[in-house]
């Protein structure tokens, strides 16, 4: 199993934090590696939606959110390939500054896919960093 955990500081309020990174349709502009981002549909506080990446891969995945506990929770569908799993948690917490938003990715890879765990547990740490800093300053920009 592979674990991740990256944080970054917005300087933002909550309530601008939460909604606009949780808007799916805008994630092909706060991911750089996204091509395209769709709500499939949404059900109370379930979201399911397509992405596609730019090595022209696309899957399904659903995402909750409990906005009053200021924290996502998220899975991937279908196909699940190249990993055999993968949960993500978003979480928000108010600290001097800002939002605090910090993502918790576990997951594990297949064993036909390309990569290991260690191998793209470095690859989203390192994705995760310069993708934050893209959410941090379209927000803040906002």
């Amino acid at each position: 199993m592979a674990h991740t955990v990256n944080r970054i500081v917005i300087n933002a309020p909550y309530e601008k934090v939460f909604e606009m990174s949780n808007d799916i349709t805008r994630w092909k502009e706060f991911f750089d590696e996204y091509t395209a981002s769709e709500v499939v549909s949404q059900e109370g506080n379930k979201i399911t939606f397509k992405l596609s990446h730019q090595n022209g891969t696309s899957w399904t995945s659903y995402r909750l959110l409990f906005k009053d506990q200021k924290f996502t929770y998220a899975e991937r569908l279908e196909p699940k390939m190249p990993f055999v799993y993968m949960k993500i948690i978003w979480l928000y917490r108010e600290v001097a500054g800002g939002i605090e938003m910090s993502w918790i990715q576990d997951f594990t890879m297949d064993s036909k896919a390309k990569f290991n765990d260690a191998q793209v547990e470095e690859i989203m740490n390192k994705h995760s960093a310069e993708n934050m800093k893209r959410f941090k300053e379209i927000i803040e920009k906002a």
